[in-house]
């Protein structure tokens, strides 16, 4: 088979708008990861031992299942089950497949940057006898949540590359908007490499972007802490050798 620019020009303004519900697609599920990563977080938090091992439970077998598996179960098996079973639409399904796989893994990045928080923090908030609610959003997520934000981003990035698994279940992105052009035309190619060509241009330059943050962050943290303990341990051999 040889390249045909035709086809190119035919396929192209098909991927371009699937390119729309991809990156329309992506938004949402990562902000529905992000939100549910703070309910799996918080839950995870309760002093009730019973309630620790049954969201841990839960999150190791939703990491371990393959998200293309849960879609699957989702728009196909969900609707079937008795007497708690709704048919959903590929959309919507999309969001809570892929949000609620992601939202596991993002649970334990907001896990670290909360532990991440100085301890005289947590005492200083005790101190000042705040709510449970300023406590929060006053003193701790302000400081946990901005070192994460590299992180976050690599996680978007990866989001953004899954995102065609709902193809699968019907969502009209720019894959299967390739696979129906080469149905319809019999030539794969060429939809199939714009569709390449759309997720490098835009997940190269992403990647470039977010491995600058983390530079930024590492800095703000290497300034806000210039000498650390072993730095002083060295320097203080030094001088008494």
């Amino acid at each position: 088979m040889t390249w045909s620019w035709n086809y190119v020009w035919e396929s192209l303004p098909l991927i371009f708008e699937g390119m729309w519900i991809t990156l329309g697609l992506t938004i949402g599920c990562f902000a529905f990861a992000m939100l549910f990563g703070f309910v799996w977080t918080f839950l995870r938090r309760i002093p009730w031992t019973s309630v620790q091992k049954l969201v841990g439970f839960l999150l190791e077998f939703i990491r371990s299942t393959p998200p293309l598996v849960q879609l699957f179960f989702l728009f196909y098996a969900w609707p079937m089950v008795p007497y708690v079973g709704v048919t959903l639409d590929p959309i919507s399904c999309a969001i809570l497949g892929l949000g609620g796989h992601f939202s596991t893994y993002i649970s334990e990045i907001y896990r670290s940057g909360i532990e991440s928080v100085d301890k005289g923090q947590w005492e200083a908030a005790k101190a000042l006898n705040l709510s449970t609610g300023k406590k929060w959003t006053k003193i701790i997520l302000p400081q946990a949540i901005p070192p994460t934000i590299p992180m976050l981003g690599n996680y978007l990035i990866i989001m953004f590359k899954e995102v065609p698994l709902t193809a699968t279940i019907g969502v009209t992105g720019m894959l299967h908007a390739a696979e129906s052009f080469g149905a319809q035309t019999f030539a794969y190619v060429e939809p199939l490499t714009l569709v390449a060509l759309f997720f490098l241009a835009m997940s190269y330059p992403s990647a470039v972007l977010i491995r600058k943050l983390e530079k930024k962050f590492n800095r703000r943290f290497d300034k806000k802490n210039p000498t650390g303990t072993n730095n002083n341990m060295d320097k203080g051999v030094a001088v008494n050798g």
